[in-house]
């Protein structure tokens, strides 16, 4: 028996409902503000990662699905920031639209251990707002993020919010954690030691408790930052306390991915345990230029849907059955109606479905009220002598006759 690739699952239909709701309301949210959906492929040029994500980031180093076609190298999307920028400049959106607000829903892949929230095939939400630098944006950015949660019924989470400033403030931050870390280097552990080497940074993000031990003993303020990145991340505070956004100032929080710059947030939930992100994100000033286009601001998030699952009150939508009409055939010439009446309810935006197992009426009936029914409609040689249907209320029990030219009318009554 074939079984799924450990990582991935299958998503059926009983938990598609909430979903189904969560992307729903996703894109209720971000069409309030103003965003519009791109979707770019699951497929992408190797190197489009390699240069965007930074060639000593984990992701690249240990956790993309790559795919050898002849002399190409190709990967399954490790995330999606790297592949809306390559598809603005490709499409020449920094030209036709200028400033722009995208969103997107699908799946990333990352060849790493699963773990509870963590898949090797994984479902992203997020957005990215091209082509400003305004630090209105940061917070307008991060106020969006707070508006999807609680429109998910998502709460008890905390928002961490962090400075890292412009390319040479983020040097001095380096050079000032290696001096740092350099006499702990015995109390790291073996991928602290290759990042100390290639990405200190990502040091702080470490969830080894040793590692934690040693980061929690260095003090990390905002002395690395230029006075334009002490101002601009002023106004991004001063942002979210005119929206009332709660938020924790949190030095040591970074971004694993290399294209971070100036403000980086992160939203995490208790009920997680160790891998306690909810999603996270982050301006990236230097991006669009850097993969070939025009020197533009941009500022973005993403939400991992597994991880949201875990924590929502949401309840999914009512079973599709709440609305479903279902029609029951008594004989050959009983069928033959019963199809064209299913045409035509369907015609009228009607959910309905019929028996095609050939079961008795009794069992036909234990059947609509597996598939939770809203109404049932019985087609007999009684109905078809008096060109009726017979009309039974599942919640009810009541039934009664009605003319088939009445029947959309009745149906609209009950499931309205």
């Amino acid at each position: 028996m074939y079984k799924s690739i450990p990582g991935t699952r299958d998503i059926l239909p009983d938990e598609v409902f909430l979903w189904q709701e969560v992307e729903d309301i996703s894109r209720g949210v971000f069409a309030r503000y103003n965003y519009k959906e791109c979707r770019p492929p699951l497929i992408e040029e190797a190197a489009l990662f390699d240069r965007s994500l930074g060639e000593s980031s984990e992701i690249v180093q240990k956790q993309m699905f790559l795919i050898k076609n002849k002399e190409e190298l190709y990967c399954l999307r490790p995330e999606a920031t790297a592949s809306i920028i390559r598809a603005y400049i490709e499409n020449s959106l920094d030209k036709t639209k200028g400033f722009l607000k995208l969103y997107y829903m699908g799946p990333m892949f990352r060849l790493e251990r699963p773990q509870k929230g963590r898949l090797r095939q994984f479902y992203h939400i997020g957005c990215e707002a091209i082509g400003s630098e305004a630090p209105e944006l940061d917070a307008e950015v991060i106020a969006l993020a707070d508006n999807l949660l609680k429109s998910f019924s998502i709460d008890n989470y905390t928002l961490k919010i962090n400075s890292l400033g412009c390319s040479k403030d983020r040097s001095g931050l380096t050079e000032g954690l290696r001096d740092a870390l350099k006499p702990e280097l015995s109390n790291l552990c073996e991928d602290c030691h290759l990042r100390f080497k290639k990405n200190i940074l990502r040091i702080l993000d470490c969830k080894n408790e040793s590692c934690r031990k040693v980061i929690e003993k260095i003090n990390i303020s905002d002395r690395h930052l230029c006075p334009e990145c002490k101002e601009h991340f002023s106004l991004v505070k001063f942002g979210l306390d005119n929206l009332g956004i709660c938020y924790e100032i949190t030095p040591r929080l970074v971004r694993g991915l290399d294209y971070y710059t100036r403000t980086v947030f992160e939203i995490s939930h208790q009920d997680l345990g160790s891998q306690d992100a909810l999603g996270a994100g982050g301006r990236y000033d230097n991006l669009v230029k850097e993969l070939g286009g025009p020197q533009l601001g941009a500022v973005g998030f993403a939400f991992g849907v597994e991880r949201l699952l875990l924590v929502t009150k949401l309840e999914g939508r009512k079973a599709a059955g709440e609305k479903l009409v279902y029609a029951i055939s008594l004989g050959d010439k009983a069928k033959a109606h019963s199809q064209k009446l299913l045409a035509n309810l369907r015609r009228n935006g009607i959910t309905c479905d019929t028996d095609y197992e050939n079961k008795s009426l009794k069992g036909a009936m234990r059947k609509a009220n597996d598939l939770k029914a809203r109404l049932v409609l019985i087609l007999g040689e009684d109905e078809l002598r008096d060109n009726t249907v017979t009309l039974k209320d599942m919640l009810s029990g009541q039934q009664k006759q009605v003319l088939r030219d009445k029947l959309i009318e009745e149906i609209g009554k009950a499931i309205c």
